[in-house]
C-alpha cells in the first residue's frame, strides 16, 4: 500500500493514541468530557473522521460515554479509567514494541488457548461482553478501527477468563498485537472479504466456548490467530503447539 494510503491508519492512530496517553498521565480523569471533535482535530493536525471513529472505538471499548445534543451531558465523557497495574501494563507495552512478530504470535497462541480452555470448561462462563464487540463488529469500519475491535474482544476473553495474570498481559502486549494486525491488513488484497472471515471465526470461537465445546474452542482460535498471520504474509506459521 502506499504512503497516501496509509495515512488514515497513521492519523486514526494518532488520535486514540493521544487520548491514552491523557488516561494515563491524569490530564483525563473518571467523569471528564473529552474535547470537541474539532477541538481535538485542531489540535493534532487530522480530519474530524480520524477523530470520530477513535471516539467510536473508546466507546465499545467502554472507557467513554457520547451523548448527542447539547448541554451539559453531551459529548464524549470518560466513563471509566485504565485499571490496577498500570504502570507495569505500560512497562510491557514499551518493551513489546521490540518483539518479534513471531514471538507475538507464538505468545499470543499460549496465552489464547489457555483463555478458550479455562472459559469453554466453565460452566459459568460470561461472554456478554464479547458478544457486544462482536455486534460493534458488524459495522462498516475501517481496517484500524476494525483491528482494534479485534484486540478489545480477545482482552475481553481474557478478562472474562477469570486469570488477572494473563489479562495483563494480554492488555500489555495490545499494542503489539495491533501493530502487526495493521501492518498485515496493508498486504491483503481484499479486506472486505478478509474481515468478513474474521468475523466468522470470532463467531465460531465464542460459540464454541458458549456451548463448553473445548477442543472445537482450541482449534478455532489456533486457525484464527495462525491463519491471518499466515495469510498477511508476515513470517512463517508459528512455532509452537
Amino acid at each position: 500500500m502506499t504512503e497516501a494510503a496509509a495515512a488514515p491508519v497513521r492519523t486514526w492512530r494518532t488520535v486514540l493514541q493521544h487520548i491514552e496517553r491523557c488516561l494515563t498521565d491524569g490530564s483525563l480523569g473518571q467523569g471528564d468530557r473529552l474535547p470537541s471533535e474539532r477541538d481535538l482535530a485542531a489540535e493534532l493536525g487530522v480530519g474530524r473522521s480520524s477523530v470520530r471513529e477513535a471516539i467510536r472505538v473508546l466507546e465499545v471499548m467502554g472507557l467513554i460515554r457520547t451523548a448527542t445534543g447539547s448541554g451539559p451531558h453531551a459529548g464524549a465523557v470518560l466513563v471509566a479509567a485504565p485499571g490496577g497495574g498500570l504502570s507495569a501494563l505500560l512497562r510491557l507495552q514499551v518493551a513489546a514494541q521490540g518483539f518479534s512478530i513471531a514471538d507475538v504470535v507464538d505468545t499470543r497462541l499460549i496465552l489464547e488457548q489457555a483463555v478458550v480452555t479455562a472459559l469453554a470448561d466453565a460452566t459459568d462462563s460470561d461472554t456478554t461482553e464479547a458478544h457486544r464487540i462482536l455486534d460493534a463488529m458488524d459495522g462498516d469500519l475501517s481496517a484500524p478501527a476494525f483491528v482494534a475491535l479485534d484486540a478489545r474482544l480477545h482482552l475481553a476473553l481474557a478478562e472474562a477468563s477469570g486469570n488477572a495474570v494473563v489479562a495483563a498481559m494480554m492488555t500489555g502486549l495490545r499494542e503489539a498485537i495491533e501493530a502487526y494486525a495493521l501492518t498485515g491488513s496493508l498486504r491483503i488484497d481484499d479486506w472486505s472479504a478478509m474481515a468478513d472471515l474474521l468475523r466468522a471465526q470470532h463467531r465460531d470461537i465464542v460459540r464454541a466456548i458458549d456451548e463448553g465445546r473445548t477442543g472445537d474452542a482450541v482449534t478455532a482460535i489456533r486457525a484464527h490467530i495462525g491463519g491471518y498471520y499466515a495469510a498477511t504474509g508476515l513470517g512463517h506459521e508459528p512455532r509452537r503447539d
